[in-house]
């Protein structure tokens, strides 16, 4: 019988397990399908601070000290690079907005500067088209490789003794008085003490017994791989145009010199379907032009580039697009952390830590109020927050 019952291997779930066992606690992660194959494989895999929300900022920060050292902690590539973030402005109308990103980081102790010009954003990423206004500059952000990350948990955890069931789906969770005392999947029932959701857009069909859910809007964002190029950028971008919602993208050229980069958040057909074992949900046409178009108008060279792989990545928005990192209500021994909104692969060494710490009873090391369940219970929960660009 393990302690803990981790369900969803994206970078949430793989880093729970690892903390847990690193703190002497015997774990099963399980997941559907497997390691990074839904959001945390899909993302743009950005490790960013600025133009978070301000209670969401602080998290971000604490998150960037631990992936400083990540590395070596897993003695695994994460991939992880700190070059900064770029978060653009197509016209003078969005400066504004820039200038509020700025400030709200500045209040945080982070730096990040208002760059009020093309050719200020261009001497930091010469690369870019110089039919922009600005950009925000925040030098401590960066990227890392999505599905080298979670593997390098994943094996981190195994070493520990971390017992992993893959494509494997959890049926239902199982109580006792009240409490948790274990999950059932198609083919076992697994006793346990306790049991963390990270299952991102999954989770409400096991909260359904017990009368309570998430509140989530799932979108998608069109994501596209080249192939290599030779080096160009080495910052992450973004670009949010208050002006043309169509322009909205972020992007960035990975170590291997391959270009990933996507499309703004969009409403979601519902389809996806399954190949070898893995799931896929395919962009429209129109919204691959348009990510196309968008990103190769911000980084031109772009255009030359051999399209590699295409696909579409989930996002489990929130009406206030922040998770819930939290003790599930009524069910004692659940804990939760959903409904990151696009952006949580940048937290998930530190969700890691938070889930851990709940799930043994234990008080969170960095504040998680505004993160609680009970905030949807408001009539306020109804309305939808606008969502950052995701990464």
């Amino acid at each position: 019988m393990p302690d803990v019952v981790v369900i969803g291997c994206g970078i949430s779930g793989a880093a729970t397990a690892w903390e847990l066992a690193k703190a002497g606690r015997s774990v099963t992660l399980v997941d559907q399908y497997g390691p990074a194959s839904m959001a945390s494989g899909w993302t743009l895999a950005g490790v960013r601070q600025s133009g978070r929300h301000p209670a969401e900022l602080p998290l971000a920060m604490e998150a960037v000290k631990i992936w400083q050292g990540l590395d070596e902690a897993l003695e695994a590539s994460t991939g992880y690079t700190q070059k900064g973030n770029l978060r653009i402005g197509l016209t003078p109308e969005d400066l504004p907005a820039l200038q509020v990103i700025a400030k709200e980081g500045q209040a945080a102790g982070l730096f990040v500067e208002v760059l009020s010009d093309a050719q200020a954003v261009r001497d930091i990423a010469p690369a870019l088209s110089p039919a922009i206004a600005g950009a925000t500059w925040c030098p401590t952000d960066g990227h890392a490789d999505p599905d080298a990350t979670v593997n390098a948990y994943v094996s981190a955890a195994r070493q520990l003794g971390v017992e992993t069931l893959f494509g494997e789906a959890v049926l239902s969770l199982e109580t006792r008085n009240g409490r948790i005392c274990g999950v059932r999947t198609a083919s076992r029932s697994i006793p346990a003490g306790g049991v963390v959701l990270a299952t991102g857009i999954g989770g409400n069909d096991l909260l359904a017994p017990f009368g309570c859910a998430l509140p989530v809007d799932v979108r998608n964002v069109t994501v596209v791989r080249t192939r290599p190029l030779p080096p160009l950028l080495s910052q992450v971008l973004s670009v949010a145009s208050a002006c043309n919602s169509d322009a909205a993208c972020a992007g960035r050229q990975q170590l291997d010199g391959a270009f990933r980069f996507t499309s703004g958040i969009k409403v979601w057909d519902g389809l996806m379907r399954e190949e070898r074992g893995r799931p896929i949900v395919a962009p429209t046409v129109g919204s691959l032009l348009e990510t196309l178009q968008s990103f190769g108008d911000i980084v031109p060279a772009v255009r030359d580039a051999e399209i590699d792989a295409y696909w579409c990545g989930l996002v489990d928005q929130t009406p206030d697009a922040l998770p819930v990192l939290d003790h599930v209500p009524g069910v004692e021994g659940l804990v939760m952390a959903r409904g990151f909104s696009g952006h949580g692969f940048c937290l998930g060494p530190l969700t890691g830590k938070i889930m851990a710490a709940l799930v043994q009873g234990e008080v969170s090391a960095v504040d998680i109020s505004a993160f609680a369940f009970s905030r949807f219970s408001a009539p306020a929960a109804s309305s939808s927050a606008p969502v950052t660009l995701h990464g």
